[in-house]
């Protein structure tokens, strides 16, 4: 650690070049497995270009993962939440999925878009495929979005990339997003990686590319929003047929976390102060695309048999998929046939 603080004092005192040759000895010191070979200064900090073409930013010692100083100051001063959510690039739940968001007994603003960052994005143009709740006896943490495999995917807020890598809980490739605003993101089953950790990005910018990978049956993005760790669902703040934000404002309450729990703007206040649900939930139905079709591969199965079996080729098979003649079939995923 001491040499950690004492390479970041020099490297602010010199210039790019002897900030390069520091960097040599630096990284072979700490055994990195390759060797840098470059720095280029970016709008989103000091990049590091190793010898083998992979890249990656320079970590910046003194964030501690606060993006919102005003939601941090009040969950840290209450003592009885005993909420955490530190900066961690090697975790997909940074509280260990511990924060009990049961015992949040106030109400909390939070501003979804404020002056500074008030752009939001939606992640894919793709319709709603699956939503937020129950699903075949097991809860949906997040929403799904239709794409095919190599549709961009972009970052709904402004943020700094905290976790991008595959993930082997079922997300596959997995990009996390801490926001301004106080919220992450979780975009799933990507086919590539775009962005690496602590890397800062903007709304819009591209993240990754639409893929199948991890427990994924067909191409789809799945999204999340947490807080401190906790799943809400997606639409209590998006509107994903206007592709917009119902609000810039939202008010954070225990019962946001319920599991399947519906979005607040489905329920109308009655006259003793009870809640109803509307009768027309939703203002679309939910659309798997009709011209879709999918195979689960088996034992035995190959890419010839498969585009043979449902007539069609290999070669569109590959495209489908964004894969190639070379790529190891595996048992139970499902492949995209038309």
């Amino acid at each position: 650690m001491k040499l950690v603080i004492i390479f970041r004092s020099v490297l602010n005192r010199l210039n790019l070049r002897a900030n390069f040759i520091l960097l040599m000895v630096f990284f072979s010191f700490s055994a990195h497995s390759q060797t840098p070979v470059d720095t280029i200064d970016t709008d989103n900090g000091k990049m590091i270009i190793y010898s083998n073409r992979t890249w990656e930013y320079l970590k910046d010692l003194t964030f501690n993962g606060i993006l919102n100083e005003r939601i941090h100051e009040i969950i840290s001063n209450n003592p009885n939440l005993k909420y955490v959510q530190p900066w961690d690039n090697g975790v997909c739940y940074t509280s260990g999925r511990k924060n009990d968001l049961s015992k949040l007994k106030d109400t909390l603003w939070l501003c979804v878009n404020d002056e500074d960052n008030s752009e939001f994005i939606c992640p894919v143009k793709g319709v709603v495929t699956s939503r937020y709740g129950y699903r075949s006896g097991r809860h949906h943490s997040g929403i799904d979005l239709d794409l095919d495999i190599g549709d961009t995917v972009r970052a709904a807020w402004s943020g700094k990339v905290r976790y991008a890598k595959y993930n082997d809980g079922g997300f596959g490739n997995l990009v996390i997003i801490r926001h301004y605003n106080g919220l992450e993101t979780f975009y799933a089953h990507l086919s590539k990686f775009l962005v690496v950790p602590d890397q800062e990005v903007k709304a819009g910018d591209v993240i990754g590319l639409g893929g199948n990978t991890g427990r994924s049956f067909g191409p789809h993005l799945h999204f999340e929003v947490r807080f401190y760790d906790a799943a809400m669902n997606p639409e209590e703040i998006i509107d994903f047929n206007l592709k917009k934000c119902k609000d810039e404002n939202l008010f954070v309450h225990a019962s946001l976390f319920l599991p399947g729990a519906k979005p607040t703007d489905t329920f109308k206040a009655t006259s003793n102060n009870s809640v109803v649900v509307e009768e027309e939930v939703d203002s679309e139905p939910v659309v798997q695309p009709a011209t879709r079709k999918y195979y689960k591969i088996r034992s035995g199965d190959t890419l010839s048999e498969i585009a043979a079996r449902n007539k069609t080729t290999v070669s569109k098979l590959c495209q489908l998929n964004g894969i190639s003649t070379r790529t190891t079939l595996q048992i139970g995923r499902s492949l995209r046939i038309q």
